[in-house]
């Protein structure tokens, strides 16, 4: 699907971005985002960020929602397409997607976005899924792309 509304309003973006002026720890900065997001937006199931550990992998990172995935290789999922391919991944119907991860079987759409650096290196992803199918579109995936940049192009 590829829709440009957005469900996610100015004033959330606003608020993540001044709650994280300033800040340069990615850990914090991904905390606050992954909170904010998930309690800002109805309909958005769990939210959290899977960050790059090594070559090829990911590990859970701070999330709100139920429990998600340890370990992600970039091999596997929706979330590995993202950090394989450092490309915005939008899913409309999970179990259409080969080698989707069925961390919650509520899950029915996700948005993973890649988080990089000021240098380019993919920091990891965040992973944004939803218990409604064709939840996400195009306007979101921008807006957060673009806010992401923005807040860890200076993060340690």
């Amino acid at each position: 699907m590829d829709q440009v509304s957005s469900t996610i309003k100015p004033d959330l973006i606003a608020r993540i971005c001044a709650l994280c002026d300033g800040e340069d720890d990615k850990i914090a900065i991904m905390a606050t985002v992954s909170a904010e997001l998930y309690h800002g937006v109805d309909g958005f199931d769990w939210v959290g960020f899977y960050r790059v550990v090594s070559p090829g992998l990911m590990k859970i990172g701070p999330y709100q929602g139920g429990h998600g995935c340890l370990v992600i290789p970039f091999e596997r999922g929706v979330c590995g397409a993202a950090a394989r391919q450092k490309a915005i991944q939008i899913v409309d119907d999970v179990e259409r997607f080969d080698g989707h991860i069925a961390c919650s079987a509520s899950t029915k759409s996700e948005l993973v976005i890649p988080c990089f650096d000021a240098c380019g290196e993919l920091l990891g992803v965040l992973d944004i899924d939803s218990d409604k199918p064709a939840f996400f579109n195009t306007g979101d995936a921008r807006k957060l792309d673009q806010m992401l940049r923005c807040l860890f192009s200076g993060a340690n």
